[in-house]
């Protein structure tokens, strides 16, 4: 290649990144250094919320995250927090009291939240200051946020590609170092899966372990779980500390505050293909069959499992999945007076009317799902954590899973991508995505699975620590 020609290639490699980070402490500091530096007086909080408002703005220019800006921010409730200062963002399906919940959907004209969602309350009980809510697909079904008649959310590391969903306007701000750490939930991989998608950490707690919404407590199995997408090990482990408490659930052993790895070696089940059947693209495997080498060389035993799931798990989850926009579809009005179901997008749609087609079979299909917590208890005997892919391929091109993709043909895209992460919703029991060291041709990050057994925040987040420690992430500012 000629020298022109490398300037070329380099400007067109470039103009698909996005960042906004700077040689200062905004940039060179994560969630829990940042806080320090405003508790030691070095950074005024009011200051951090100016700085990094106007980085959100200049980065979202490309990367469509944002769906609200706040002009006045607002500091959480405890100045003293862990967080106490650190500018952040609430994803949109999460009630803000004053600011509109619009769920990602055009069926409906949002209206302003009278009062903070509880996980809200919980959330800002860290210190954090909002800045804002960011972007997530219609109801967070999809795992892009791409949208009918409106730009996506794009990947900072390389802008024609999904930044995941279904917190990927999230995942998009922290990855490109508008904020540190920003709130996701999860109820089939909507936090797991940006984070594989953007480099970054991606903790799902187990049920129970933050406050649950009131919507998740009222269906038969509750899916979905609150917490945030960070760039380090360390902030994760301290949102998950300073949530407790607000609050914590005696039904499960408290996480505390997790500093580091721990000294204790851990048996590690090796699951490199889908309990379904999908089979991982050669980039993902290569990701984590390096990291199970990894694990090994730092001293654990790691050996291949696999995960008896019913059969019928994958078509199972799609109708309750379905089930899940049917019930939207019913009872959209109590979202807004205008909600007009036919508006929902391609994706939604598809999914309520398979329902309908298949709604005789609910109580099976629910029976079963609960029954899959008996096969996952059975896959971890003797083991400690499952090492496995988050996704079942690299992640794809803006439009791949568009939700104006023809549903039958995005519904099986939809089926060989998010073959990994279901089962923990469905089971209840935390999961851990982190960077892998290994990534595609272009760049993109390859994220890797810790999951564990119900309660086990501790083990996941220790061993992530030592991954860390051993080969740190990747960041995007350094590529």
């Amino acid at each position: 290649m000629t020298t022109s020609e490398e300037q070329s290639g380099e400007r067109s490699e470039a103009a698909t990144r996005v960042h906004v980070f700077r040689d200062d402490a905004l940039g060179d500091l994560d969630a829990v250094g940042l806080a320090a530096a405003i508790r030691r007086g070095e950074v005024g909080a009011a200051e951090a919320a100016r700085a990094t408002s106007a980085r959100v703005r200049a980065a979202d220019d490309r990367l469509n995250a944002v769906q609200v800006h706040l002009d006045l921010p607002a500091h959480g409730s405890a100045p003293a927090g862990a967080l106490a200062g650190v500018p952040t963002f609430v994803k949109d399906n999460t009630d803000y009291q004053g600011l509109p919940t619009g769920h990602g959907s055009a069926a409906f004209a949002p209206r302003a939240a009278r009062r903070h969602a509880p996980f809200t309350r919980q959330f800002l009980s860290t210190g954090v200051t909002v800045l804002g809510k960011t972007r997530l697909p219609e109801f967070g079904f999809s795992p892009t946020t791409e949208f009918e008649g409106a730009e996506p959310v794009r990947n900072p590391w390389h802008t024609d590609h999904s930044a995941g969903g279904s917190s990927g306007g999230s995942a998009a701000l922290v990855a490109a170092g508008a904020v540190p750490i920003a709130h996701a939930n999860d109820g089939g991989g909507s936090i797991r899966i940006p984070a594989a998608c953007c480099g970054l950490v991606g903790l799902k707690p187990t049920r129970g372990r933050v406050v649950a919404n009131a919507q998740g407590r009222q269906l038969p199995i509750d899916l979905v779980s609150d917490g945030v997408v960070s760039r380090s090990v360390r902030d994760s482990a301290a949102f998950l500390a300073a949530a407790e408490e607000h609050w914590w659930n005696p039904k499960l052993p408290p996480v505390g505050l997790v500093e580091g790895p721990s000294d204790r070696r851990l048996r590690i089940g090796l699951l490199v293909d889908s309990p379904n059947g999908v089979r991982v693209d050669a980039d993902t495997r290569t990701a984590v069959t390096e990291t199970a080498e990894r694990l090994e060389r730092l001293g654990h035993t790691v050996e291949p499992v696999e995960l008896s799931i019913d059969p019928h798990f994958t078509e199972d989850f799609l109708t309750y999945w379905g089930l899940l926009s049917f019930l939207i579809g019913v009872t959209g009005r109590t979202m807004g007076a205008d909600f007009d179901r036919r508006r929902m997008d391609g994706l939604s749609r598809g999914l309520r009317e398979m329902y309908v087609s298949r709604w005789r079979t609910t109580p099976g299909v629910v029976r079963r799902l609960k029954r899959t917590r008996e096969a996952y208890a059975a896959g971890f005997r003797g083991l400690d954590v499952i090492l496995s892919p988050v996704l079942a391929h690299t992640t794809p091109p803006i439009g791949h899973l568009d939700p104006t993709v023809e549903y039958d043909t995005l519904i099986q895209r939809l089926l060989a991508y998010v073959a990994f992460t279901p089962v923990n919703n469905v089971v209840g029991t935390p999961s851990l995505s982190v960077p892998a060291a290994h990534a595609t041709a272009d760049g993109l990050p390859v994220g890797v699975m810790l999951s564990g057994r119900p309660g086990a925040e501790r083990k996941l987040l220790e061993l992530a620590f030592e991954l860390e420690a051993d080969q740190p992430f990747r960041r995007l500012q350094d590529v």
